[in-house]
């Protein structure tokens, strides 16, 4: 499956809103320049995306042979990006079935055992997803202010209801991504607005809990209104797409820079050439705002389509890496199994080597084992 498939409580004062009875959000004026503050340093973290909640389907359950395979590999981070569907519905936001998150514990028991940090990630939450947002009754983003308000305080109360679930369980073990990848965006005020919201809601119940934010802009830009609240921001590592998605039909056609069959270093249909230099000015530099003022960067997703030749994937990717450890950025590639994975990928050109019964890309794992 690929990714894009899977694809009343009062807040704290640091998130600037009230939440009345009724479950209504009033916006409290937002600081119009916030001042940085002692900034939480993370491990340099790398790891997978394990996928098995990412499309909402009840019963599916994470794989404990995966958090073994990480720890022997050497890894020591796994990102859940899971959809409120699993555990709730769009038909009642506000009801949820806690039993429905006997897997989530499942995964963050198996995070202590073998010594991966396990970081909660909503990659549908009430409201909005990067793909299929036009299947949730009210909007996160973009809608009249009534609808958005109710998508808010529903979002609340799920991140809430982690909160409690989890409180206790150490911040090195476990951390929180409000959600992922959101919208591009003019501005990112509104953005701004519900990253306070349920900043403040979860430190409401657990003022100690790390959480991550993902960048605007689909997770490509970092957002500079929230410095002050002490959070990791999480970038993307997916350009050039005409790379890291060769052939995807889920990508749409003018997200492409070029359609010509990938090599890398690579020139795009504009003319410009990607290199190490050039992902160094895309990936890197915009970067450097938040990162001069201490806030920790982490890579939360990143990879490479099947259909890539895996000569020009291992190149891409060999430049992304030494990148991402100058900068001293962890990261957590998509995925573990699968189309963009280090196992079981279905790609035409790799002589894979047989791992417990599964089709291992050993080039592709001792790559970024040493990375």
């Amino acid at each position: 499956m690929n990714r894009r498939k899977f694809l009343g409580a009062s807040a704290a004062a640091a998130a600037g809103l009230v939440f009345s009875p009724n479950l209504r959000a009033e916006t409290a004026s937002l600081p119009a320049a916030p001042q940085p503050v002692a900034q939480r340093k993370i491990p340099r973290w790398r790891g997978f995306n394990l996928t098995e909640l990412a499309g909402g389907n009840p019963g599916q359950r994470f794989k404990k042979s995966d958090f073994e395979w990480m720890q022997e590999w050497g890894f020591d981070f796994a990102r859940l990006p899971m959809s409120y569907w699993t555990w709730s519905s769009v038909k009642n936001w506000m009801q949820i079935d806690e039993k429905a998150l006997a897997p989530v514990d499942e995964a963050v028991e198996w995070g202590r055992e073998f010594g991966i940090h396990v970081n909660l990630n909503f990659h549908r939450i009430p409201g909005y997803c990067v793909n299929g947002r036009e299947k949730e009754p009210e909007l996160l983003f973009d809608s009249p202010r009534s609808s958005m308000e109710k998508a808010l305080a529903a979002s609340v109360h799920h991140w809430q209801t982690f909160a409690r679930r989890y409180k206790g369980i150490a911040s090195d073990r476990l951390s929180f991504d409000l959600f992922n990848e959101p919208p591009f965006m003019a501005d990112q005020s509104r953005y701004v607005e519900i990253i306070r919201t349920l900043v403040g809601a979860i430190r409401e119940i657990d003022p100690q809990r790390l959480i991550v934010v993902d960048g605007a802009d689909i997770g490509q830009t970092p957002v500079m209104g929230v410095v002050d609240l002490g959070l990791v921001q999480s970038t993307r590592g997916y350009l050039p797409k005409m790379v890291s998605h060769y052939t995807a039909t889920w990508v749409p056609a003018n997200e492409f820079e070029s359609t010509e069959s990938p090599v890398w270093p690579m020139v795009d249909k504009h003319g410009v050439r990607w290199d190490r230099e050039k992902l160094r000015a895309e990936l890197i530099a915009k970067w450097e705002p938040l990162t001069k003022l201490g806030v920790p960067v982490h890579v939360g997703e990143w990879g490479c389509f099947t259909r890539t030749p895996h000569p020009a994937m291992l190149g891409w990717m060999s430049d992304l890496l030494a990148l991402w450890k100058e900068a001293g950025w962890g990261w957590s590639m998509w995925n573990l199994r699968g189309g963009f994975g280090v196992v079981d990928s279905e790609r035409a050109d790799v002589q894979y080597e047989n791992f417990r019964g599964h089709k291992l890309d050993r080039k592709l794992l001792e790559l970024i084992r040493a990375n």
